[in-house]
C-alpha cells in the first residue's frame, strides 16, 4: 500500500473504534425448509423412474361437486395462458380413460396407471371421462373423488372440466407435468434450432 493510501485509509478510519472481544452466543433457530430443501425432499420422494410416488387416497367422503358443476384447478407454476387453452378445450387430449360403469377403488387403480402412463410417456394432456353419475344413488360421485385425486397428486399441473364435444361436465382436461426426458428432449430441439 502506498503513502498516499495510507494516510487516506487513516483519515477515513478516525474516529472509529474497536469493539470489545466478548463472546457472542448464536443460538440456532429452526426456520421452515427452504425451496431447495423442499425440492430435494421431493426428489426424494419420486420413484426410479422420475414419476411421483402415487399418493391418491381414498378417503371416507371428498368435497362433493355437483354433477352439472364446471370446475378446475391451476397450480402454481402455470403460466395463464396455458391454462386458457386447455380450458377451452384448445389442446386436443393425447389420450382417454373411460370410468363408466367403474367402482371406485377400481377407478382410483386405472387413473394410478392411465397418469403414470401418460407421463412416462411424454404425453401432456389428457381427458378422464368420469361421467356425471345421474345414474348412480349420489350423483356426483365419481366426478368428485376424480377431481380430489388430480387436486392431490404433484404429476397434474391442472386441470378443468371439458368442452361440450369432449364431454362437457363429464369429462375432464388433465395437464400432466413434462417428463425429465421430454425436457431434455425440448432442449435439445431447441438448441439445435438456433
Amino acid at each position: 500500500m502506498s503513502q498516499q493510501d495510507e494516510d487516506i485509509f487513516l483519515r477515513e478510519m478516525r474516529g472509529v473504534r474497536r469493539l470489545p472481544d466478548e463472546p457472542v452466543v448464536v443460538t440456532p433457530t429452526r426456520s421452515s425448509p427452504t425451496l431447495s430443501q423442499l425440492a430435494r425432499r421431493q426428489a426424494a420422494d419420486s420413484d426410479l423412474s422420475g414419476a411421483p410416488r402415487e399418493p391418491l387416497s381414498l378417503p371416507e367422503q371428498v368435497t362433493e361437486v355437483g354433477p352439472h358443476d364446471l370446475v378446475g384447478l391451476k397450480k402454481n407454476g402455470v403460466q395463464e395462458g396455458v391454462y386458457r387453452k386447455l380450458r377451452l378445450g384448445k389442446y386436443e387430449p393425447q389420450s382417454r380413460l373411460d370410468l363408466h360403469r367403474v367402482t371406485l377403488r377400481d377407478a382410483r387403480i386405472q387413473v394410478i396407471d392411465f397418469l403414470n402412463t401418460a407421463y412416462q410417456h411424454g404425453l401432456r394432456t389428457v381427458l378422464i371421462t368420469h361421467g356425471k353419475g345421474h345414474h348412480s344413488v349420489t350423483p356426483g360421485r365419481m366426478k368428485s373423488y376424480v377431481l380430489h385425486w388430480l387436486e392431490e397428486w404433484d404429476l397434474v399441473l391442472a386441470f378443468h372440466s371439458a368442452k361440450p364435444w369432449h364431454g362437457g361436465a363429464g369429462a375432464t382436461y388433465v395437464l400432466l407435468r413434462k417428463a425429465p426426458d421430454a425436457s431434455l428432449r425440448n432442449r435439445e430441439q431447441y438448441t439445435q434450432g438456433r
